[in-house]
């Protein structure tokens, strides 16, 4: 029993990492509410919470590395104590931007890539298999637990409350570490900060560019940003295209400069040739389109839920329930599949799962939800998450010595929180472009008076903002429409909404094939089955 517990103490925290994310998602609507914010700011934090991760999770593996895994595990968790502490005392969106989006994102740089290297220290052979697949589980576990616990908390109790628990647990966990064994000789080593400003800026501005393309447009300009009065958009492109093109340019600097730091023979932050190991590559990308996938799914569907059907935070957790239980299951399903399937075949059934899923959640956007069907495509969605989760830590961990597991550990999170980024970022960019030009082709085609169309884009100029369908015929009330006009536009609001959350869906199809390319180094023996020589033939 001692054995297991360091999985316990480490997947605790492992709980807490991914949990966050989920609960905040599936409060979307009372979080906008109590801080007196939008969608699109809890949009925003909700990206940089993961951004933070992603920009800076190598040089927190870096610092494990020097410091010692189980202390920067410790110092990582008491950091996200103090951020989660914050936040749940947070009483606008830039105390909890700060608390949430920064702090616990960097609390988080130093926990997951420990986490990581830890279960490496700690067991060995098939007992390392089996603790990758915990530690999986309770990601999925997590995943999948957090819009119930979230959405019956934020209904009976309060938001607030969760972030409370997560300074509870964190703070059992650092008094449990002690427990951990760290094995591994800790490194005397110069961390390089150009390279840590390069790889953090790069991914900034690449995600920090999408974000704003709902805004900006993506290379036409739409309502650029200014200063002085003066709109930014050089050479009349958007500034959406030139922060990723920017971005794009570091990080191949910063590429660049890891290569010229071994040829030196000093410490890279990274050690790209690593990314020449095919298995490695494909589990990376296959795992950030997976958090691609997942993120862009816990952000579409509370929208679709909550804003566009009304439900409350607890009935949105209800509904997301099946994907809940068929993660769980499918995550201990997986381990066991992995003794007579390889992990090619479990992730692609897994990959071809998500995308059926998705057509089918897709066919249940509408008006009225399709509750057979939605539940069906939430438990599917769940079974290749599943799948995908009791699979991915392995590949990526025993495709590299126990020497780096630390930085594959980095490389992990890396992937896992550019994923979610992206996966929020371009999904809600997605959603919020089709909203504006639905509905804005919704009302040029309505019966509306030429006064009301002329107020009507006067009001939009700047973008549409995801509000509830119900509260529209109110507000159009409020800025001085008559009650038919306004019930005509409230019915016009709607109907965008639901074909918006289509197209979005649609999106995800398309990012679960395309994922289908990157399993192709994905090891296809089974683990400790040698092939025969007619399979080699």
């Amino acid at each position: 029993m001692r054995k297991w517990s360091v999985v316990i103490i480490l997947g605790c925290a492992q709980f807490v990492m991914v949990l966050d994310g989920t609960v905040m998602n599936v409060s979307i609507s009372t979080v906008v509410d109590d801080l007196g914010t939008s969608v699109a700011a809890m949009q925003a934090a909700i990206t940089f919470y993961t951004l933070t991760m992603a920009a800076v999770m190598l040089l927190g593996a870096k610092l494990g590395d020097v410091w010692g895994r189980r202390r920067a595990f410790v110092v990582g968790s008491c950091i996200y104590a103090v951020g989660s502490l914050i936040t749940s005392l947070s009483p606008n969106v830039q105390m909890l931007f700060l608390g949430w989006s920064i702090i616990e994102g960097l609390g988080a740089v130093l926990v997951i890539p420990a986490i990581a290297a830890l279960v490496a220290d700690n067991y060995q052979g098939r007992q390392r298999v089996t603790a990758y697949a915990i530690i999986g589980a309770v990601s999925g576990a997590a995943v999948a637990a957090g819009p119930l616990i979230g959405g019956f908390v934020t209904t009976y109790f309060s938001w607030r409350y969760v972030f409370v628990a997560e300074v509870v647990i964190m703070a059992g966990v650092v008094l449990s570490a002690r427990l951990v064994t760290d094995t591994t000789k800790r490194q005397i080593v110069r961390i390089d900060v150009l390279s840590v400003l390069l790889s953090a800026f790069g991914l900034v501005s690449v995600v920090f560019g999408m974000l704003q393309s709902k805004t900006w447009g993506w290379i036409t300009p739409l309502s650029s940003p200014e200063i002085g009065g003066v709109e930014i958009a050089p050479l009349g492109i958007s500034m959406t295209a030139w922060l990723m093109l920017a971005g794009g340019a570091l990080i191949h600097a910063f590429a660049r400069r890891q290569l010229l730091l071994v040829a030196r023979g000093d410490s890279p932050l990274v050690h790209i040739e690593m990314f020449s190991i095919s298995q490695l590559r494909s589990g990376l990308s296959v795992l950030g389109a997976q958090y691609t996938v997942t993120a862009g799914l816990f952000f579409m569907v509370p929208v679709y839920l909550q804003m566009t059907l009304g439900l409350d935070a607890l009935q949105t957790g209800m509904r997301i329930f099946p994907l809940s239980i068929s993660l769980i299951l499918f995550s201990i399903a997986g381990t066991a599949l992995s003794r007579i399937w390889s992990p090619r075949r479990i992730v692609r059934v897994g990959q071809l799962i998500l995308v059926v899923s998705a057509a089918l959640l897709l066919g249940a956007t509408t008006a009225e939800l399709r509750s057979g069907i939605f539940a069906a495509g939430m438990f599917l969605a769940g079974t290749a998450l599943g799948l995908l989760a009791s699979q991915l830590g392995n590949v990526n961990m025993s495709s590299v010595t126990e020497k780096e597991t630390s930085e594959v550990g980095g490389l992990q999170g890396v992937f896992q929180n550019l994923g979610s980024s992206l996966g929020i970022a371009l999904i809600g960019s997605i959603l919020i472009g089709a909203l504006a030009t639905s509905f804005a082709s919704g009302v040029s085609s309505s019966d509306l008076s030429p006064a009301t169309r002329e107020l009507i884009s006067q009001e939009t100029h700047n973008g549409i903002t995801i509000v509830p369908a119900a509260s529209v015929a109110d507000i159009a009330s409020e800025a001085g429409l008559n009650t038919s006009d306004a019930e005509t536009l409230a019915t016009i609001y709607r109907e965008s909404q639901i074909s918006s959350l289509r197209v979005a869906f649609f999106g995800l199809i398309v990012v679960s094939l395309l994922a289908l390319f990157f399993s192709r180094g994905i090891p296809s023996e089974v683990a400790g089955k040698k092939r025969t020589k007619a399979e080699l033939e």
